[in-house]
């Protein structure tokens, strides 16, 4: 799927009072490099009928260049610095799954738009988890540096809305996982029609 295309949303109810509910609100997808947001994101998004959009890759477009790159050229308070205006700028587009980078929730401004104008998911994956998803990527400027950045992120990760454990298992699972927290989360009462 192109980056914010929309699919038409299932025919179900709890996809439509979700959508309804959050209103001009974005579902933000936060986490470790390998813990998913990306391709959990898309099928997410999908699922609800909303755009998909990946911060970094509209990063990228923003700077011309490819994060590796802007890390290289520029160094990392830049890149954090375009970060959070991007991530700024995309918060006024809701409703929509947005997929932030690893490091963009560590910014207390970034965190407060979320809070403002999210509802903020922590894709949870333990370290063995983003050691083998990440092991294959070669593009990821802090890749190597997981193992210490694990246990500073984590703690402000979890001020999210909603935890997830993301695992090895199908994305219908967790995507169902994700489901089922919206709706207390968003205030909803749900009839169980069985």
């Amino acid at each position: 799927m192109v980056n914010g295309a929309v699919q038409k949303p299932a025919e179900n109810g709890l996809e439509s009072a979700v959508v309804r509910a959050l209103g001009s609100r974005s579902i933000v997808l936060v986490g470790m490099m390998g813990a998913g947001k990306s391709s959990i994101g898309r099928r997410l998004a999908g699922r609800l009928g909303i755009p998909f959009i990946d911060a970094d890759t509209e990063i990228e477009s923003a700077a011309g260049m490819t994060i590796p790159e802007i890390f290289d050229k520029h160094g990392e308070p830049y890149f954090r610095a375009g970060e959070k205006r991007v991530i700024a700028r995309l918060l006024d587009n809701g409703p929509q799954v947005l997929a932030t980078g690893g490091g963009a929730v560590m910014d207390q401004n970034t965190r407060d738009l979320i809070h403002i104008k999210g509802i903020s998911v922590w894709l949870k994956a333990d370290l063995d988890v983003l050691l083998k998803r990440t092991k294959r990527r070669n593009d990821r400027p802090l890749a190597e540096k997981i193992k210490d950045l694990l246990p500073q992120r984590e703690p402000v990760y979890s001020m999210s809305d909603i935890v997830v454990q993301s695992r090895d298992e199908p994305h219908e699972t967790i995507i169902n996982e994700i489901m089922s927290k919206l709706p207390d989360c968003l205030g909803l009462r749900i009839e169980n029609k069985s």
